[in-house]
């Protein structure tokens, strides 16, 4: 059956409302499992031995005392994961950042790891374990990093993207630029220009559940892996190449996942629990302490941007450029390019340009961070917006306003946009009564705009009805924002039927078609449409057992609310049948009934959020305190607006935290000096106002019920909102995050000493 996936105006009974969450209950009662609840007969305990230095070459391992150990089943190494990735330098990154093979690349990277019968033996175990390194030179500042006397982290990287091949090797992996028109004829036509450079630290997405698993492989070569992930059949696939196993052979179950944000679409220690438990013979549950998650996941990018913008007395932006370095840790990557892309996406510009530099650095490998290489960007670009604005003599909304995108605007990164709500939600900030409230003696107020692509991907859905009328929707989307109830919201919706006789269940790998990350706010966009395609599919079987059942042909049959009805007057001594009715004979009629779908959802649809937040800040310590905040975001239509106001809340909640406390802290030494929540703080409830939402709904043309993602965006605008606001209050301009309370107080004297 053709899908035809355009938006359709209609209106909802069941999207669009708040039911209760399916997993609620079990998840305060403690009977949702997670990575690290799942256990199997006779498994033993993965450890994992660590580099302790941030650059070493690693000249000899010696396992010999380890293994000899009582209670130890295995211990592995690189040799025991042998490079099979055929040339795949993105796979081969992955392999050693698993298991480092000639050189540990930053202080936490896996060198060794044993399994036994239980913790305290594993840890001797480690201890044992003998590692001749050679330790070099370290560079974990993006900006150092750069410097031709940088030492340098792989020899073979050439950069990337410009003009000449270059001839001697580099930290800098690739430089990706984006723009249009004459960026030099638009800043000759200026009568301001606004000039600055700013940085950001490195954070962690914060997920409160640590990295885990329990892997299981078969003398057949069969496998099991139970594992929190945002994504298991992309584990699947990376697993079984790392490991040479046929992925039709491994079997992978997402866990119920406690926060990712990211961070989980790595793989990190599941191939090392797989190899032991190969070498094991035996399962093998491996838990990341959350110093490891710290030193040793992926954390986003330490990033330092130039931005420079000008425009006339009218206040009509001419020209803007922006010049963006993103640390990736020691492996290549794409974070910067996304910067580039992402940096000036709220604007209708004639002269724009963007550069983007990937850095390596002797740090950890770093992973996306909701809407990843975004709220940097946006941070520098929003600040200097900020500032152009005052510099005019401009409403700093009205700026925006007048600059702002829309429909059919050429996009700095390249396509054209279609229908569009950056103008929307400028337009509801400016009339929000926060934009209005007045402020206080110290106090400030900020705003600033954000934009995110969104993504569909590869997605295949099966619905299932039972006899009793239930129906049972299996999605290969992992549920990390509550996209379950969202999609049993549409799959009643489709079929019409209550809410409460649909269950959505995250199927594992070996149960459902291949299905992509759960990343890029794809989860509710996508899984949505494969949904609604099932459900439609579903129908025409319903209405060909209804017209079986009457003896009646199929064409005279319609389905509407819930039942089939045979239309025309001809039929009117045929009462409609329910969908229980018609499941209830289907042994009878044909079997069971399902509708299945898998598809490509293009077409995510780009999104757009303005934020408000009010600062007060003491001029004699620094120290901050957020009075108020506010976000408004265009949600195309929001299926369960309750998870959508959660997920705006909390991308604000995370922003908050990067924008004011939250970095990554290395010594001379190269080493983490921070690694855990009592030293990397993020946000408690106490730092938090309560944070009002607006939810505007643009529809999506790509998405029949007109969807965007939502996840993503909400991110973005926090950190440049935050620093407009403390430069207001605090009366000089903030261009370093996060801004603790030292470096608040450092510049507010030396504004007072200038």
């Amino acid at each position: 059956m053709n899908f035809d996936p355009r938006y359709s105006n209609r209106s909802f009974t069941s999207v669009g409302t708040r039911p209760i969450r399916p997993d609620g209950v079990d998840k305060v009662t403690g009977r949702a499992r997670y990575g690290a609840d799942f256990n199997m007969a006779g498994q033993l305990v993965g450890r994992v031995l660590r580099s302790p230095h941030p650059h070493a070459k690693i000249r000899k391992i010696d396992t010999a005392k380890a293994e000899k150990l009582a209670g130890v089943k295995a211990v592995i190494t690189a040799a025991d994961l042998p490079d099979l990735t055929d040339g795949d330098a993105a796979m081969y990154d992955i392999l050693d950042n698993c298991m480092a093979r000639k050189k540990a690349l930053y202080d936490g990277h896996a060198v060794a790891a044993v399994a036994a019968v239980d913790a305290r033996t594993a840890r001797q175990a480690l201890k044992l374990i003998e590692v001749d390194y050679e330790v070099l030179l370290h560079v974990t500042d993006v900006d150092e990093a750069m410097k031709h006397t940088a030492p340098l982290l792989n020899d073979a990287i050439f950069t990337e993207g410009l003009e000449e091949k270059p001839v001697k090797p580099s930290n800098v992996t690739k430089r990706t630029q984006f723009g249009h028109g004459d960026i030099h004829e638009g800043f000759g036509q200026a009568d301001f220009v606004v000039k600055r450079s700013f940085k950001t630290e490195q954070t962690h997405q914060g997920y409160i559940e640590p990295h885990a698993c329990v892997a299981s492989v078969s003398s057949d070569g069969t496998a099991d892996l139970w594992v929190c992930t945002q994504g298991h059949f992309v584990y699947r696939q990376h697993c079984a190449q790392l490991l040479g196993m046929e992925a039709s052979k491994l079997r992978v179950t997402s866990s119920e996942i406690g926060g990712g944000f990211g961070g989980k679409t790595h793989v990190w220690a599941e191939p090392v629990a797989l190899a032991l438990a190969r070498k094991a013979g035996r399962p093998v549950k491996l838990v990341m302490t959350r110093d490891e998650v710290f030193r040793a996941s992926g954390p986003t990018s330490a990033t330092s941007i130039d931005v420079r913008i000008g425009a006339r007395k009218d206040g009509t932006i001419t020209a803007a450029e922006a010049t963006l370095r993103y640390s990736c840790g020691p492996y290549a990557g794409m974070w910067a390019e996304i910067g580039a892309m992402t940096a000036f996406a709220c604007y209708r510009l004639e002269n724009v340009r963007t550069v983007g530099y990937e850095v390596l650095v002797n740090r950890p490998k770093t992973a996306a961070y909701r809407a990843p290489s975004a709220p940097m960007a946006a941070f520098a670009v929003e600040s200097a917006i900020d500032e152009l604005a005052k510099e005019i003599g401009m409403d700093p909304v009205e700026f925006r306003i007048r600059n702002a995108a829309q429909e059919g605007t050429r996009s700095s990164y390249g396509p054209v946009y279609g229908p569009i709500g950056i103008g929307p939600t400028l337009e509801a900030a400016k009339n929000h009564p926060h934009m209005k409230a007045p402020l206080g003696k110290n106090q400030g107020r900020g705003m600033a705009c954000g934009f995110w692509f969104n993504f569909g991907g590869q997605t295949c859905t099966d619905l299932n009805i039972g006899m009793d009328g239930s129906v049972s929707l299996a999605v290969g989307t992992v549920d990390v924002g509550g996209s379950r109830a969202s999609l049993s919201l549409v799959a009643a919706e489709e079929l019409g039927i209550a809410y409460e006789q649909v269950k959505a269940v995250v199927a594992d790998t070996s149960s459902l078609g291949y299905n992509d990350m759960t990343d890029g706010s794809r989860g509710t966009f996508s899984s949505s449409m494969a949904t609604i395609s099932a459900a439609r599919n579903t129908i025409k079987i319903l209405r060909e057992r209804a017209a079986q059942m009457w003896d009646i042909p199929v064409d005279d049959v319609v389905w509407e609310k819930g039942h089939a009805i045979a239309k025309g007057e001809k039929y009117g001594n045929l009462a409609a049948l329910s969908l229980k009715e018609i499941a209830a004979a289907s042994g009878k009629t044909g079997g069971p009934i399902a509708g299945h779908s898998e598809l490509v959802a293009d077409g995510a649809g780009v999104s757009f959020a303005t934020h408000i937040c009010d600062i007060e800040v003491d001029p004699e310590t620094g120290t901050t305190r957020v009075l108020r905040y506010t976000v408004v975001q265009d949600a195309g239509k929001a299926v369960h607006p309750t998870y959508v106001e959660g997920q705006y809340q909390g991308g604000a909640a995370q922003g908050i935290g990067w924008a004011l406390n939250e970095e990554y802290i290395y010594g001379k030494d190269g080493r983490l000096q921070n690694p855990g929540f009592l030293d990397y703080r993020i946000p408690v409830c106490s730092d938090l106002p309560m944070i009002d939402t607006q939810i505007l709904e643009i529809p999506n043309p790509n998405h029949p019920y007109g969807v965007r993602g939502v996840g993503e965006t909400s991110i973005v605008p926090p950190l440049a909102a935050i620093a407009n606001a403390v430069s207001n209050a605090a009366g000089v301009r903030m261009t370093h995050i996060p801004m603790s309370p030292p470096r608040i107080l450092a510049a507010i004297e030396a504004e007072r000493g200038g």
